[in-house]
């Protein structure tokens, strides 16, 4: 398969190499992860053909025998293959299949000639000793998402017509191997999707909680998808689920959606009172971690809830950004995202796919004029039309998908 360096990626863990933090590449499965990390090791070896690199990964035939060993066996296997006196790059796949994952890294950790690199496909990587280890600083979260925009058009190789490469992009997504299948037909790219689907479904989640009801489950995952850029609740999902002849509990409900979030292939996003300076534990969004999964399991065109789909797009690129997110409030009006940088500058952006109607821009513009501080407010679209409001900047979709100057 045809692949890309992800640039943005590889420059992170370039950045992090030889420094005193486990490197923690999480993400959905099939989003690239160990192919980042092979291509980070090519790029060691380039700078140094003798470099000493370990790379482990359980699935793999080859590494077989590790399976049924317990992570102190593991810890003295990879002990034993570590060259003296030099730097030791350790690369450990899906490491949360190893019982006790925790005590292998810690020991790890404290090997002094080990640089440390793990990959994970389910948050229950971060529970635990490890969550004590990213908050006390000694590991750092890299977080893998399928293709961004930029990178589609790399892999396609659809440069000249980003306006039609869009739409398709946010009809069959961006998860690599999907992308290799599109000159094949979309329909090998949705059957290879629902297959990706079943797998996070029996891998990462149905192995570690207990799902009684498969329909009921998928029913949430339905409507979860079909309700992205709108606010829900577990106890409106629940009373909606029942009302159409599935009943099912908000309690349920709940622990579904948090299995969902775990796998990576939910995010969640809460909300953020601008006047009063406070976040709120209710009414939040959900947006899907690719849309291709959205036509795989839905069956929906682009063109139902195109501004809310634009929405995900839009997320998931803030998300790539390193930004943190939150959905704004505004006395009863709502900013789709408050963001800040990692240098803690704030912006306030609306996304909406046309503002061509006048009625349209103004509801867009209503919430900002309810703002009263200075920080920058854009209004993202799919309009060529762009410009100033009052203060507004309104800004193509496809400009700022590819625009790097916003990079952190």
């Amino acid at each position: 398969m045809k692949k890309i360096l992800r640039e943005r990626l590889l420059n992170k863990l370039l950045v992090l190499k030889d420094k005193n933090f486990i490197k923690v590449v999480t993400g959905v499965r099939r989003a690239g992860k160990s192919t980042l990390l092979i291509q980070f090791q090519e790029l060691l070896k380039k700078k140094n053909p003798n470099v000493s690199l370990i790379s482990i990964n359980i699935d793999l035939p080859e590494f077989h025998f590790l399976a049924e060993k317990n992570w102190k066996e593991i810890y003295d296997y990879i002990q034993s293959l570590l060259q003296e006196n030099e730097t030791n790059y350790v690369f450990i796949d899906e490491v949360q299949n190893i019982p006790e994952f925790e005590k292998l890294l810690e020991g790890l950790y404290v090997t002094s000639n080990i640089d440390l690199y793990v990959t994970g496909s389910n948050a229950y990587l971060l529970s635990s000793k490890l969550a004590t280890l990213l908050l006390t600083g000694r590991a750092y979260e890299i977080n893998v998402l399928p293709f961004s925009f930029a990178e589609y058009l790399e892999f396609t190789g659809k440069t000249t017509n980003p306006d039609r490469a869009i739409a398709n992009y946010m009809r069959t997504g961006g998860f690599p191997e999907a992308v290799g299948f599109v000159e094949s037909g979309e329909s090998y790219v949705y059957e290879y999707l629902k297959t990706v689907f079943r797998n996070i479904y029996e891998n990462d989640i149905q192995k570690r909680h207990t799902i009684y009801y498969e329909t009921s489950y998928n029913e949430v995952v339905k409507f979860l998808i079909d309700s992205i850029g709108s606010n829900v609740s577990a106890r409106n999902i629940a009373r909606v689920l029942t009302a159409n002849g599935k009943k099912i509990d908000n309690k349920t409900v709940s622990r579904y959606i948090d299995t969902l979030v775990e796998s990576y292939l939910f995010y969640k996003v809460n909300r953020y009172d601008i006047k009063g300076k406070q976040h709120l534990a209710t009414q939040e969004k959900y947006y899907l971690v690719d849309l291709g999964l959205r036509y795989a399991l839905l069956g929906k065109e682009l063109t139902a809830d195109a501004g809310h789909l634009l929405e995900n797009v839009i997320y998931l690129e803030l998300l790539r950004r390193n930004n943190q997110i939150w959905i704004g409030k505004t006395d009863n009006l709502e900013v789709d995202f408050v963001v800040r940088n990692k240098d803690g500058y704030t912006q306030y952006i609306q996304v909406a796919y046309t503002v061509k109607e006048k009625k349209t821009l103004e509801r867009e513009l209503a919430p900002f004029n309810k703002i009263r501080d200075f920080n920058e407010r854009l209004l993202i679209t799919m309009d060529y039309e762009t410009g100033n409001h009052n203060g507004v900047k309104q800004i193509n979709a496809i400009d700022w998908l590819l625009d790097n100057k916003y990079d952190n």
